[in-house]
């Protein structure tokens, strides 16, 4: 009987495993398959859209051959429940080696001990060969939240690729060409050797016009007087994310980092868990490292170097006199936390300048930086809002740096730790802090600007590249920015002043740790919500007094935590603007970009999407004979009640990707931005319930925003007009569904890479120092019928 069970148990056990599989055949050649000319090339088009940032599942970044050989990591980044902070795993900066990465975990995905000329059994080949097996791709694909767990050896690939026949790689899309499989299969059953010592060399050494140019500034940053020194940490702070580049040298990238050796030697990064940390290095210099992987567009920050922005650097921070002598901070924590502090010493107006300089790349960082994901930084704004400055001569904190100093502790961020206790989520001590900084700031400001402030406290800009007005748009969890008014006019604007400028940064980027607890990260979260609200309430300081409280609570439907403290908040500080309308807040920024906005940074209204409060609603025209018939469909379909709208968001679509085939064999792009509505973006939780579908609306862009499309779609000019007209009809009916699906491209479509390749080089060729390569992680998940 005891045998019978035994015989029963292992029977039962060997049903339920997993079938064996045997390692995968590889045509045969006799040629050298090389990484850089061979394999990278399809790396980057095919996998690298997916592997390349902290979202990449399993921590599997391909975009360089360091990355795929780290391999893989069972480590989940972003861990809303994750109670302690964890190690980071940064690629380039948390280890150098393949064995320091397997001594944290990380587990090979190209090699196995199974492999020659002929056969290949490494995990990667497994999952590229079950996609040839099985192309089909059914059902939804969502790989940033699908439950997946990369396989770590052959027992766990078989079990996985039994329990998901169709989750090969590339995952949720058209499998590789026939080309494209065989290069890798023979690369792989090769050794998945990487770049020759000599290729390695060439990838990351700089060119000659680049090391001429680097040698200035390395100079810059490293002079060793105490003037230098402090404001060279500054810049560095600031930074230290940007994809740095000269101009003579084109193609090449740099990161500004903190390295143990001096030139003329090879930098080495010293690796801290934030940018603010202490080196732990007795010596260190400040060096251009030459940036070696692959360019993709959620993290592709760039900020030129040349000799003119050199002498900016110097004019700010060198030239002036200091506010206090200067001198060589420490690294203590509770100092270092606390920018406008910390740097007290720089003059305020210099500090505030550098970020007016730079307003684009500075605010980019919040949305392209630490929070690859968005939540943190996305969660608490509108999709769509326009962001103005405070001009410096009326900023509080440069008209009296003393105030500032004066609020220290009320100007705390909650980053001094990335462990904090669990019950911090609930504390309310930052919350009482601002708010003790709010109270003083408008005491001050009523003080300052008894009867309120006017147009002039707007910075116009100070030459052409200055980007004095933004638009940012939310794309659910993604987002983007762009210089100038983009777009309908927005529910909310912002004002930004230097204090609040300063503090965003360093909340959601230069303090923000993505490896941290999820209490470090939620009060982020929460104490971006009081950073949102000064940018409104500056806002509503140039409306007027009796409009002030009803704009505010029609940004905040459904939220009554502010009702008691309504007036204090909005309400006691004058306004010198006389208005002429009864439509402030359109007479405000219509004066703003028409009259006092510096002409030279052609800042102007986009014709196509934007309109005034009193302009008459826009019909679709019988007939399409002319552009401006079509135009005139575009302008008619953006508006809110259009059941499009809820189509593609039904498809977790919030910006798509338009190509059309024009007559003369040309093609023009648009770019669909969906502005979803939130009754308000006052809590982390329960986001659904706050949306209005019915008021949703749609921009039809021209410029390129965006690094996650989330649908393409195909049009021929002969067929536009049908299809705007199909648009402002829709009905969700099955006739409906079979016409307008005909024009997007599913992400099953065997057309898809190679529609993906056109908009890729169609941005690579239009933008080529902005361009990088788009991320396929957010994809409609939903499979387009036909």
């Amino acid at each position: 009987m005891k045998l019978l069970a035994y015989l029963f148990v292992l029977l039962f056990i060997s049903a339920c495993s997993a079938p064996h599989v045997p390692p995968v055949k590889v045509e045969k050649t006799t040629k050298k398959i090389g990484y850089l000319q061979d394999v990278k090339p399809i790396m980057d088009k095919r996998c690298v859209v997916c592997h390349s940032c902290y979202n990449s599942p399993c921590q599997a970044k391909y975009s360089s051959f360091e990355g795929i050989d780290r391999g893989a990591s069972k480590i989940a980044v972003y861990d809303a429940s994750r109670l302690k902070a964890i190690e980071p795993t940064r690629l380039f900066v948390d280890a150098n080696s393949t064995e320091a990465w397997r001594e944290k975990g990380f587990f090979t995905l190209t090699h196995s001990d199974e492999s020659n000329t002929t056969v290949d059994d490494s995990i990667m080949m497994h999952l590229l060969h079950d996609k040839k097996l099985h192309p089909e791709i059914i059902g939804e694909y969502d790989p940033e939240h699908d439950t997946l767990s990369c396989p770590r050896d052959k027992e766990e690939l078989e079990e996985y690729l039994d329990d998901k026949p169709y989750h090969g790689m590339p995952y949720g899309l058209p499998k590789l060409s026939d080309k494209e499989y065989i290069t890798i299969s023979q690369w792989l059953a090769q050794g998945a050797k990487g770049p020759t010592p000599k290729e390695q060399k060439a990838l990351t050494a700089p060119s000659l016009n680049a090391a001429k140019e680097i040698k200035k500034f390395e100079e810059f940053f490293n002079n060793r007087d105490a003037k230098h020194q402090v404001s060279a940490r500054y810049l560095y702070e600031h930074l230290y994310l940007a994809h740095i580049y000269f101009p003579s040298a084109k193609g090449e990238y740099f990161k500004l980092i903190r390295s143990s050796t001096p030139a003329p030697q090879k930098p080495e990064i010293i690796a801290t868990t934030r940018v603010f940390d202490a080196p732990n290095a007795a010596k260190f210099y400040y060096r251009l490292q030459k940036y070696h992987a692959t360019i993709v567009h959620k993290t592709h920050m760039t900020f030129q170097f040349d000799d003119a922005v050199l002498a900016r650097f110097k004019e700010l921070f060198i030239k002036p006199e200091w506010d206090e002598a200067p001198h060589v901070m420490s690294y203590d924590p509770k100092e270092s936390t606390n920018p406008i502090i910390e740097f007290a010493q720089i003059p305020v107006r210099s500090r505030y300048q550098f970020l007016l300089d730079n307003s684009r790349y500075i605010i980019m960082n919040f949305i392209r930086g630490p929070v690859c994901r968005g939540q943190i930084a996305l969660n608490v704004i509108h999709d769509h809002f326009w962001v103005m400055f405070k001009d410096p001569a009326y900023d509080l904190g440069v008209l009296d740096p003393q105030f500032l100093k004066d609020e220290a502790e009320n100007l705390t961020l909650p980053i001094e730790d990335v462990n904090n206790p669990i019950l911090d989520v609930f504390s309310d001590t930052y919350r009482k802090k601002y708010a003790h900084y709010y109270r003083d700031k408008r005491k001050m400001m009523k003080e300052k600007f008894p009867n309120g402030v006017g147009y002039n406290s707007i910075w116009r800009g100070d030459k052409p590249t200055d980007a004095p007005l933004l638009t940012i748009y939310r794309h659910f969890d993604s987002a983007s920015v762009s210089k100038g008014v983009i777009g309908e006019e927005p529910r909310t604007m912002w004002v930004i002043d230097y204090a609040q400028f300063e503090r965003i940064y360093y909340t959601l980027v230069a303090g923000y740790d993505v490896f941290g607890n999820v209490s470090h990260q939620a009060n982020i979260r929460r104490y971006m919500d009081y950073l949102r609200l000064e940018g409104e309430f500056n806002f509503l300081d140039y409306m007027p007094q009796k409009k002030r409280i009803d704009m505010f609570n029609s940004w905040y439907i459904g939220d009554n935590s502010f009702k008691t403290n309504e007036k204090v908040l909005i309400g006691n500080i004058g306004n010198v603007i006389k208005y002429k309308t009864i439509y402030p807040k359109n007479e405000f920024i219509e004066y703003v970009v028409k009259h006092h906005i510096l002409k030279d940074t052609n800042i102007h209204f986009d014709t196509l999407n934007y309109k005034r409060p009193y302009d008459a609603s826009v019909t679709m025209p019988k007939e399409f004979k002319t552009m401006k018939d079509y135009m005139q469909a575009m302008r008619s379909i953006t508006r809110s009640g259009n059941n499009f709208v809820r189509f593609v968001t039904n498809h977790k679509a919030n910006l798509i990707f338009v190509r059309v085939a024009m007559p003369d064999g040309s093609y023009r792009v648009k770019y669909l931005a969906i502005n979803r509505w939130h009754n308000n973006v006052n809590s982390m939780f329960f986001e659904e319930e706050t949306l209005n579908p019915k008021k949703d609306t749609m921009d039809i862009l021209d410029a390129s925003i965006g690094s996650y499309p989330n649908a393409f779609v195909l049009i021929d000019f002969k067929d536009l007009g049908d299809f705007l007209a199909l648009m402002k009809t829709y009905d969700g009916s099955e006739v409906q569904n079979v016409a307008l699906q005909k024009y997007f491209i599913s992400r099953s479509d065997t057309r898809f890479w190679n529609i993906y390749d056109w908009f890729q080089n169609h941005y690579d060729k239009k933008e080529p120092v902005e361009a990088g390569l788009y991320d396929l992680n957010r994809y409609s998940s939903k499979v387009w019928s036909r």
